[in-house]
């Protein structure tokens, strides 16, 4: 028996090196698909149930102590207008039952190119960390897609420098949100 355990390893072995000789392993790794939101590119990082993709910027790989990010969240049923008006209604009373602060929502009215968007800003204050969601309500190839650009601070003075951080860029953060021309497919 173990004379011919030998050869049957041996063609094993033959076989699994030409093998990896015909067809080398590709060393060559594919980017991430990043999403470009004013100035600042946000590689995905992690994809979950319920269509939800997140992205942060390069050195912020770690979705336990992120500083920005960008989530994007398809709602597949939410195909026209008042589809998404509930969506946002939801995502709106969502985030008042978290104890959230509302610091703005509007609503672009709807064109005959375009449904109408909605966008939302709110603060989040929690013991450990505070945090800001912007979030816009937008039709994209036909599916209502949730974009929140989201900012964190940590520790014991989170809530000030949050509030500053908000003074500081909250208008701009808007203005990007609700120019970003589509997300990628991820």
């Amino acid at each position: 028996m173990r004379r011919h355990l030998i050869p049957l390893l041996f063609a094993i072995l033959v076989a699994a090196t030409g093998a990896a000789l015909a067809a080398p392993a590709s060393t060559a790794t594919t980017a991430p698909p990043t999403l470009h939101l004013d100035g600042v590119d946000y590689a995905h990082r992690w994809s979950g149930a319920q269509n939800q993709h997140e992205f942060t910027p390069a050195g912020q790989d770690d979705l336990e102590a992120w500083r920005d990010m960008v989530t994007v969240i398809r709602h597949p049923q939410a195909r026209d207008g008042e589809g998404l008006a509930a969506v946002a209604n939801t995502v709106l009373g969502n985030y008042q039952a978290a104890g959230a602060a509302i610091l703005r929502t509007s609503s672009v009215p709807a064109t005959p190119e375009a449904p109408a968007q909605h966008f939302v800003a709110a603060a989040f204050y929690r013991p450990d960390f505070a945090e800001a969601a912007f979030a816009r309500f937008v039709i994209i190839d036909g599916v209502g897609t949730v974009i929140v650009r989201g900012h964190r601070e940590y520790g014991d003075e989170a809530a000030p420098r949050l509030q500053s951080w908000i003074t500081e860029n909250g208008e701009a953060v808007e203005r990007a949100l609700m120019a970003l021309d589509g997300v990628p497919q991820v």
